[in-house]
């Protein structure tokens, strides 16, 4: 029997953790026997006019044969004042659940992911026609920040009742990390004390932990001859710069990174690389033209996923001071786990949100808002004999691999294959 896994995500090009998680879930599909994979994600004018972080569409990388992206175009015109675009990712949805493929239907954020596929599993079921289909939804981080905290802050529980009761819906819910899971527990809390609900029990009872899925295999084993002509390229030697990579905005502590870096006495022979695109890149650059380290900060705004896992390995430390901010908290920290799996210098980085679950007792720890640790820090970096330098890479590597994509893959259909309409 053929068997098909569609994902519902912001795909690639945008730039984001969980869009690369979506190309590893179905690369690991297919290596597990899925017949076809099916990525449903926006076109590619809609995201630009969005206005999120792209990647440049020929620095993509191909998927393998049998995943296909697919991006549905809106329904109707002008007159459609808003959800064209959902209506055609909705309506696409309906005609995968309802051709006879046994499919299991996975949704990366809440809002507008998974209620779309809840809406086209309803819909799909009451058109008669047979439907063999089996729900995951996955919750990020900003489903809590941008969408459910701002319902149950502003007092609107239609709004937050729609995304819960969607995702209580699927067939299995899971969280990217135990703290993205507490957070919708502690907030949906906050919703049944105001209307006397019980969704916070409810997803206490139901959502589960599955982290985000990385193809550990692009960072491990990197050839030593091809990090240097990639460092050559870009001006770089191997342990000559401090590296930050992740989107630029404020909640990355950015600001924070630049000055602890011209405050670093060991740093004056290093440059600071700073790698990402994001809506705080302007104010960012503007902030390092004034550092007095000014000219030993370089940005980089075309960093491909190939190049990716070399500069993480050339790099003499690689930092993220990630901070809680109302419109977002790390709940997890993709890039700190790629850059486990890569080696280089240690991590920096704060126990924000769910950091600590993606580096475990791996990395150098400061608080948040902090430059002058962040300038200790990178000292102690730099001033690391290569033995214990080698200590620290082995056992974040260690950590880092229960990431793997096959792994977590296999974790999470292990909770799909309880459920036999797939899989009987």
């Amino acid at each position: 029997m053929s068997r098909r896994l569609v994902i519902v995500v912001r795909a690639d090009p945008v730039i984001c953790g969980h869009s690369g998680e979506a190309r590893n879930l179905a690369e690991a599909a297919r290596k597990r026997g899925f017949d076809e994979v099916r990525i449903v994600t926006w076109p590619i004018e809609r995201l630009e006019a969005a206005g999120l972080p792209l990647k440049p569409l020929d620095s993509v990388l191909p998927y393998s044969d049998g995943i296909t992206v697919e991006r549905p175009e809106p329904v109707g015109d002008y007159k459609v004042v808003d959800g064209r675009y959902i209506q055609g990712l909705v309506g696409r949805l309906v005609e995968l659940f309802t051709d006879g493929v046994p499919t299991v239907a996975m949704s990366l954020y809440l809002s507008p992911h998974t209620t779309a596929v809840t809406d086209a599993v309803e819909v799909a079921r009451r058109t008669g026609l047979p439907v063999n289909v089996v729900t995951v939804a996955e919750a990020v981080g900003s489903d809590v920040t941008n969408v459910v905290r701002q319902c149950v802050t502003d007092g609107r529980f239609g709004a937050a009742a729609h995304v819960l009761e969607s995702y209580l819906a699927s067939d299995v819910c899971v969280a990217v990390s135990q703290y993205t899971k507490d957070l919708i527990v502690e907030e949906a809390r906050l919703l049944d004390a105001m209307h006397g609900t019980r969704y916070a029990e409810r997803c206490d009872e139901k959502v589960a932990i599955s982290y985000p899925a990385i193809d550990a295999s692009l960072f491990l084993g990197l050839d030593r001859a091809e990090l240097d002509r990639r460092l050559a390229a870009r001006g770089l030697q191997r342990d000559g710069y401090v590296f930050y990579l992740s989107r630029l905005a404020r909640a990355k502590g950015v600001e924070d990174l630049i000055a602890g870096f011209a405050a670093s006495e060991a740093a004056g022979g290093t440059e600071l690389i700073i790698a990402g695109r994001g809506p705080e890149e302007e104010e960012l650059r503007g902030i390092a033209a004034a550092s007095p380290a000014a000219e030993r900060i370089r940005f980089l705004t075309d960093v491909d996923d190939a190049e990716k896992p070399y500069l993480f390995a050339g790099a003499a430390a690689y930092v993220l001071p990630t901070k809680p901010r109302p419109e977002f908290i790390e709940t997890f920290g993709i890039a700190l786990a790629e850059k486990a799996l890569s080696g280089g210098g240690p991590a920096i980085t704060t126990l924000t949100g769910g950091v600590g679950e993606a580096v475990g007792d791996t990395a150098m720890i400061i608080d948040v808002d902090a430059p002058d640790q962040i300038a200790a820090s990178i000292d102690r970096a730099l001033g690391m004999s290569p033995a214990e330098r080698a200590a620290w890479e082995e056992r974040a590597r260690a950590h880092a691999l229960q990431f793997d994509r096959m792994n977590v893959f296999d974790r999470l259909f292990e909770r799909v294959a309880a459920i036999d309409r797939v899989f009987a």
